[in-house]
């Protein structure tokens, strides 16, 4: 088995034992002559097992077990005691120690602890680093945006995420509400237990409740054995409810009890069960419309929208596409094994404009295809806009570039029309106010004062303000 065991002790003969016994084991062995060494050896995953001597002249093995856990939760420490020091090495257990191996002891003693205490840390670590993967694939540096409405979003997210409330994430189809929801798990103290998902309007009003609370053998026509629920399923984690507006009333009504209550019965059961579930909730619907109409029950509306989020469609966050953009290729071609194909401006202007109905979700598939079927080695207009949808075929081509203007003046004139339009929505949405139009699109002031002469914007323009 490898893994790497670090030795403490300030014996010469049961260090070089030690390490001779566990080197052939397989492990990587190293060794520390005092508890001074040892400590400035110890570092984040460093080792997987430390094993010390508990008296040793200088730092004790309780300093090194101390040090340990303070910089490397996961590292594991056995003492090693000496024949009457039991009771110190229950004390060191206590404080954190896993095991320990009084003196004298059987080398298959040996063998069978640093065995199992190994295996043991190994699967902590590989605990720990799916997480954070997991964390990464899913977490908040997924979501991209850098205009006001998103930073909004952002900050709604930090306050909220640890606090065992309901969200309600409200915005159009294709907007990212699932990002939002997977963030707020991730980012909460429930990160370790299951996030559990489930979309309302796949199934069928029959199937709702039995998805959402599971059923009893004969509960229905083929229920042929007891089934879990989503709830039982996301006990101590999160629960999230894709488009919440399509539920059946039915079955809104056993929903509010488990938020309230925290309990309920599998469809055909009289079992009461009690979970620990925190629910997230998404729609793209007017639910206040819904409630007017009794459609949807107004107690659960407000026990569901405890925080409200709301994600702008991408519409009215034009200044993000660039960002959007770039994010997507960079993911997709790390995903596909594909090399970068950066847009021309043309086309990054053209994405800029263009009406994106199905939101970041249709201009994420619209960069993916251009990456893998672009003839070229840039993306052009077509290769992007021309497959993001149907209302691409209505938009008017752009105008060529005349035939006596070089394709390096068309090229640059095209970017100073973009740099122009862009500063000004910038500099218009902070009502000329320099400083806050250069804080939210990523600027030094001087940088974006000078730019601002480069491309002859006036005061006039943008309406006065901060110069």
């Amino acid at each position: 088995m490898s893994g790497r065991v670090l030795i403490v002790d300030d014996e010469n003969a049961m260090r070089l034992a030690l390490k001779a016994l566990l080197g052939k084991e397989g492990y990587q062995v190293e060794t520390a002559a005092s508890g001074e060494e040892a400590i400035r050896c110890i570092e984040p995953d460093s080792f997987h097992v430390v094993i010390t001597d508990l008296s040793m002249h200088g730092v004790t093995g309780m300093q090194v077990l101390e040090h340990a856990r303070r910089v490397d939760p996961d590292l594991a420490v056995i003492m090693i005691t000496a024949y009457g020091s039991e009771k110190i090495a229950v004390q060191a257990m206590k404080l954190g120690a896993v095991d320990y191996l009084p003196k004298p002891f059987d080398n298959d003693e040996v063998r069978m602890v640093v065995r199992r205490v190994m295996e043991t840390v190994q699967l902590k670590r590989d605990h720990r680093r799916l997480l954070e993967q997991v964390q990464g694939d899913f977490g908040f540096e997924q979501i991209v945006g850098r205009c006001p409405a998103m930073r909004q979003v952002f900050e709604t997210i930090k306050k909220v995420a640890d606090a065992d409330v309901t969200v309600l994430i409200r915005g159009e189809s294709g907007t990212g509400k699932e990002l939002v929801a997977n963030a707020l798990h991730y980012r909460s103290p429930r990160r370790a237990k299951p996030m559990v998902k489930m979309n309302c309007a796949a199934l069928s009003r029959e199937l709702v409740e039995s998805e959402l609370f599971g059923h009893e053998r004969g509960a229905f026509t083929g229920a042929i054995a007891r089934r879990e629920g989503k709830f039982e399923a996301a006990d101590g984690g999160t629960l999230f409810l894709d488009e919440v507006g399509d539920m059946p009333l039915e079955t809104q009504a056993k929903l509010l009890r488990a938020l309230q209550e925290r309990e309920f019965e599998r469809v055909g059961g009289n079992q009461t069960l009690k979970v620990d579930v925190r629910v997230l909730s998404a729609t793209n619907q007017d639910l206040e419309s819904a409630v007017r109409a009794g459609k949807f029950r107004e107690d659960l509306y407000y026990r569901l929208r405890v925080v409200e989020l709301v994600i702008p469609p991408l519409a009215e966050r034009r200044e993000d596409i660039p960002l959007l953009v770039d994010h997507f290729l960079r993911d997709a071609a790390a995903r596909f094994g594909r090399a970068p194909k950066p847009l021309t401006s043309a086309a990054l202007r053209a994405c800029v404009e263009h009406q994106w109905k199905g939101n970041v979700r249709e201009l994420r598939s619209a960069v993916e295809q251009a990456l893998l079927l672009a003839p070229g080695s840039e993306i052009e207009v077509g290769d992007i806009v021309h497959g993001a949808g149907p209302q691409a075929a209505s938009e008017p081509p752009s105008p060529p570039a005349p035939a006596a203007v070089s394709f390096r003046d068309a090229k640059a004139a095209v970017v100073e029309s973009f740099e122009r339009d862009f500063l000004l929505s910038a500099l218009r949405r902070h009502a000329g106010n320099i400083s806050k139009a250069a804080e939210e699109i990523g600027m030094y002031r001087q940088n974006l004062q000078q730019k601002m002469r480069e491309l002859g914007i006036s005061g006039e323009e943008i309406g006065g303000g901060e110069e």
